[in-house]
């Protein structure tokens, strides 16, 4: 696929990715009951490198030192974001995991500025404040209660911001594909040696339904949400990119209710409308509803 097919299909691309993640919070959060979350993201970041690396081989080529370094760094981050986030939904609800995780659309048009000095516009702040107001409502719960699980995801949503800008600066002029494999085999690297502590390698199988759920996880959620993340964030700004990742919380929430995980209380329906105009206002910047100057 050219240059120019993948630049229009860029944002299709990350709302696509975030409608398969937001498929697996209600998924995860049973699974973990039955598989260690180190050898579930090993396995999952494993089979995912090994599916990619065989599909894209003639773009091998062009691998040097400075594509170890820079799928390396993003790997460990992306390693440590999915950690925090997954430790996270041990003590919260699918819902809730996932909307927190949306800070980070709050995060990166700020932290771009300080990487790259390119000043958010006043329609990122705006959208930035709406994302905010939004995750405040899903919180909400007869007062603002936080557990420790929300305080994790929280952290997992800084850290993904930082990974959404490292991909946003590495990708310039690089070979997305190559760069994706390279950062889902750092990532299993990383969770191979976590296995080490938490003795997690199931020596006695799994039930029938996690091999599935692995399955799905890492084929869907991973080997294709990734890469199509990566391709998307390497045509789409920065801070675009991020207010479209966060529809990831919305399709969250809306896949534990239909399956029966959660039942929202009304605000969080508000927290719906709030981050979905924060999307509006950062692509459209309201034009819509202003009136044409006449000539």
């Amino acid at each position: 696929m050219n240059e120019t097919a993948l630049k229009k299909l860029a944002k299709p691309l990350i709302v696509i990715a975030t409608l398969i993640w937001g498929s697996t919070f209600f998924i995860m959060k049973d699974t973990l009951d039955d598989v260690d979350l180190m050898f579930l993201l090993a396995f999952r970041f494993s089979l995912a490198a090994a599916i990619l690396a065989l599909v894209f081989w003639k773009r091998w080529r062009v691998m040097d030192l400075r594509y170890l370094w820079q799928g390396g760094v993003l790997g460990v981050l992306l390693f440590a974001a999915y950690a925090v986030q997954n430790y996270g939904l041990t003590d919260t609800t699918p819902g809730k995991n996932a909307f927190f995780t949306a800070v980070y659309c709050v995060i990166v048009p700020f932290l771009y500025w300080a990487v790259d000095r390119l000043r958010p516009s006043r329609w990122n702040v705006l959208a930035a404040l709406l994302c905010v107001a939004g995750i405040g409502f899903v919180s909400w719960d007869g007062g603002l209660s936080l557990t420790g699980g929300d305080l994790l995801t929280l952290l997992s949503g800084f850290i993904y911001a930082c990974h959404i800008v490292a991909v946003s600066k590495f990708s310039q002029g690089r070979d997305i594909f190559i760069l994706t494999i390279l950062q889902f085999a750092a990532t299993a690297l990383c969770c191979w040696t976590g296995t080490l502590f938490t003795h997690g390698v199931p020596v006695d199988g799994l039930p029938q339904r996690a091999w599935w759920v692995l399955l799905y996880l890492a084929v869907a959620a991973t080997a294709l949400a990734l890469l199509f993340q990566n391709v998307g964030q390497k045509y789409t700004d920065p801070s675009s990119a991020a207010l479209l990742l966060s529809l990831e919380a919305p399709f969250g929430v809306a896949f534990s209710v239909l399956f029966g995980s959660e039942n929202p209380a009304p605000l969080m329906y508000l927290g719906f409308l709030l981050i979905f105009l924060a999307v509006v206002c950062s692509e459209t910047q309201f034009k819509f509803l202003r009136k044409p100057v006449k000539a």
